[in-house]
């Protein structure tokens, strides 16, 4: 089996990916419309109907906004927390199926460690995705770490990590201080010096990639995510990988 990931878009105004192992194809979160995410698929040789299940991180729109009516059009069954579900805006799902952040649990092929973050969301969860030999995880929505984030990410095949943004161009930047404060605040995303610090507690003596992701359009640049990555990896800055917000990644298998 192969375990491969890629993402659709990344950022404030969408997020989605899908993870694939053997014959299973998830989408995680859809924060785009049916007609953006079909246009993306297309480009990776995919259509709505070659996937199998929606996993839902949280309710925000840039994650769920489009999770209803993509899984109505294609019969997907969606899947996400009791407390996700029940802050959905449109939880029309074609069929639900609640999992519980500390419980794993499987779809076709695939293996989902979920486990919950801190973000100011109703139940927010990330994932630890395998396929039995390899694993890889997403990391994005998320205010600061906490010691069983750590324990989760270490010794991974691959990571997909927030660097939402740069503190000095947050402070002095275009957001009100209310918004600031959000953002850079224990329930907010995670700064590039955060996932520095990240990377350099964890054991990543089996990572293969390193994905940046969720990338602020006005509080970070992808130089200034790129440098703090490859410091915190202790690698060179052309080793990091960086999902876009316009358009999809190529595949990245493990």
């Amino acid at each position: 089996m192969s375990l491969r990931y890629a993402s659709l878009g990344s950022g404030s105004r969408g997020n989605a990916c899908v993870i694939e192992a053997g014959k299973t194809r998830i989408l995680l979160d859809c924060g785009f419309s049916v007609s953006q995410i079909d246009k993306r698929l297309s480009r990776l040789g995919l259509t709505g109907s070659d996937l199998d299940a929606i996993v839902l991180t949280h309710e925000h729109a840039d994650h769920a906004a489009g999770v209803a009516r993509l899984s109505r059009r294609y019969g997907l069954p969606v899947w996400t927390t009791i407390g996700t579900f029940s802050a959905c805006k449109d939880a029309d799902f074609h069929r639900t199926e609640i999992f519980h952040a500390h419980e794993a649990f499987g779809i076709g092929d695939l293996h989902l460690h979920p486990f919950p973050v801190p973000h100011d969301a109703r139940e927010p969860a990330q994932f630890i995705f395998g396929d039995g030999a390899k694993s890889l995880a997403q990391l994005t929505d998320v205010g600061n770490i906490t010691p069983h984030i750590e324990r989760m990410l270490s010794r991974l095949d691959a990571l997909v990590l927030e660097c939402n943004y740069e503190s000095e161009m947050l402070r002095s930047g275009p957001y009100p201080p209310a918004l600031q404060a959000r953002v850079g605040g224990p329930f907010g995303h995670l700064g590039n010096d955060q996932a520095a610090a990240l990377l350099e507690s964890l054991d990543t003596s089996r990572l293969q990639w390193l994905m940046g992701a969720h990338l602020s359009e006005k509080n970070n640049t992808p130089a200034h995510a790129r440098a703090a990555l490859a410091k915190g990896l202790r690698c060179d800055e052309d080793e990091i990988i960086l999902a876009a917000q316009d358009g999809e990644t190529s595949w990245y298998g493990v």
